[in-house]
């Protein structure tokens, strides 16, 4: 997809959008594209962490490690998934297995980061976010 296009998809993500256009044309420069066949494993639950995916085309199945853990959950087009590992070291909570034939749009930590050191007021907006869940 171009570059226009992954700024429009990021600015449906409500975490993503309060940022602002020119922090998510930062985001999707920095981002990489990752396409996973039905089946496949992003993560498992247990691993560390290194940032955040949103769901571009497809379907991910999110499992908890254990059943007393939470209930499966579908991610599609338009899901953040990791958002706080975008934010801090974490390990995964869940497996993530691809549904179907499904594309994301991997932002690391380190570029998240960045971007927020560019863009001190969308980081005042993130944080007020954050805070507000708290």
């Amino acid at each position: 997809m171009a570059l226009e296009d992954d700024i429009a998809l990021f600015e449906q993500v409500p975490f993503l959008a309060v940022l602002g256009k020119q922090a998510l044309r930062i985001l999707a420069i920095g981002a990489e594209t990752k396409t996973l066949s039905s089946g496949a494993v992003l993560f498992y639950a247990g691993e560390l962490a290194d940032g955040g995916y949103v769901v571009q085309e497809g379907s991910l199945l999110l499992q908890p490690a254990t059943l007393t853990e939470g209930k499966e959950v579908i991610a599609g087009p338009g899901t953040l998934i990791g958002e706080l590992a975008l934010l801090t070291d974490m390990v995964c909570p869940v497996t993530a297995i691809a549904k179907e034939p499904t594309v994301m749009i991997r932002i690391s930590r380190s570029l998240f980061r960045k971007m927020l050191e560019g863009y001190p007021d969308a980081a005042l907006k993130l944080r007020d976010i954050v805070a507000e869940r708290v």
